[in-house]
């Protein structure tokens, strides 16, 4: 492969890596972070909820012959009085309800939400509705009354309302014309049960486990609280005794805990994307002693200080050769490489090259 890059691809890779370099050396050793931003306390989070519904009122948008919205109209006329199934003149024709209705001023569609942690009835949330037939524009419909289930089955909202659906900047035409949103349309109709306030203990987990931080939360806590109320039981999970003096009152404890700094450590990781070059390291990477040969390129990771290699003896082949000092770092490596006019796509070759080989003390993530 070769490495003559084009100018612009040199000065924009150059650019995103020494900024990447600058944030990286002008970080401290270690990230402090509120403890409410880095955990969740189990059994505070959302839920989804989801219903199946119809949109009318549609301007020849909808489905254009879907048995199930056919149905479903059926259906809901038949439950308002209205026999569809009658023929001109009073007749019966194929029994009350057995007509099939076919109206592209209709559509089918799914309806989901998210129920938010200590959610009451007669709070509003938004819904999202996403046709689900051959309908070509939701815009300017109404939803009618769906009710929205969890996974237990249960309905704890019931959604209804006019259609927004997002446009374009200039305004001529919609994103997504077949999935809007019903703002505030769905209405909680059902209580969580949890008694958050009277619990003895809850349990708070890491959203990036780790040890080190998992232990440091407990730390901190106990700390804070003074007594052995905090226990790490692995990794992400740390569970928290409520003190008697806080016993009935739950809310107060953790607001008090959670704006607690914990110093943060994260494992050593090398994320590349290679469709834009953009290189993003964290802290304590390091490279252990190795020789990189890539098309016309030569780096050796050694234990002297960075020297000239032989590439002015064998100027005919064009071998660029650099060497770097022993336990070099990846801003070290990547700023060597910059200034040897490595592309993007190289630098990511050369990186999984190097986690291949054990050279690299990181995990490696492709964007």
């Amino acid at each position: 492969m070769s490495i003559g890059s084009k100018p612009s691809d040199r000065a924009t890779l150059g650019a995103l890596i020494l900024a990447a370099a600058a944030l990286l050396l002008a970080a401290p050793t270690a990230k402090a972070a509120r403890l409410k931003d880095i955990a969740a306390v189990k059994g505070v989070r959302e839920n989804i909820l989801i219903g199946y519904g119809i949109v009318v009122g549609l301007k020849g948008t909808g489905d254009s012959n879907s048995q199930v919205t056919g149905e479903s109209l059926t259906r809901l006329f038949t439950k308002l009085g209205l026999d569809v199934g009658a023929a001109p003149g009073g007749a019966a024709g194929g029994g009350g309800g057995g007509g099939n209705i076919n109206s592209k001023n209709a559509a089918a569609v799914i309806v989901t939400a998210k129920l938010p942690p200590f959610a009451r009835v007669g709070n509003r949330i938004d819904v999202t509705v996403s046709s689900i037939g051959d309908a070509t524009n939701l815009e300017g419909g109404v939803l009618l009354v769906t009710p929205l289930r969890a996974g237990d089955q249960n309905v704890y909202a019931v959604a209804q309302g006019p259609m927004t659906i997002g446009s374009v900047a200039d305004g001529t035409n919609t994103n997504f014309p077949t999935v809007g949103r019903v703002v505030s349309g769905a209405t909680i109709e059902k209580d969580l049960e949890l008694n958050f306030a009277g619990k003895k203990s809850f349990r708070l987990a890491l959203h990036n486990p780790d040890f080190t931080t998992s232990a440091r939360v407990v730390s901190v806590v106990n700390t804070e609280l003074g007594g052995q109320f905090a226990t790490a039981k692995d990794s992400a999970t740390i569970d928290v005794v409520v003190p008697f003096n806080y016993e009935g009152n739950s809310v107060e404890l953790l607001a008090r805990l959670e704006n607690l700094d914990v110093t943060v450590d994260n494992g050593a990781r090398v994320v590349l994307n290679e469709r834009t070059g953009t290189v993003i390291m964290g802290e304590n990477i390091a490279i252990s002693p190795v020789a990189i040969a890539h098309g016309d390129l030569a780096i050796e990771v050694a234990g002297s200080s960075a020297q000239p290699g032989p590439g002015g003896q064998n100027a005919g082949k064009s071998e660029r050769v650099m060497q770097i000092k022993k336990a070099t770092s990846v801003s070290d490596l990547v700023k060597a490489l910059n200034a040897m006019g490595v592309r993007p796509k190289d630098l990511t070759a050369i990186f999984q090259a190097l986690q291949k080989a054990g050279a690299l003390q990181a995990e490696l993530e492709f964007m």
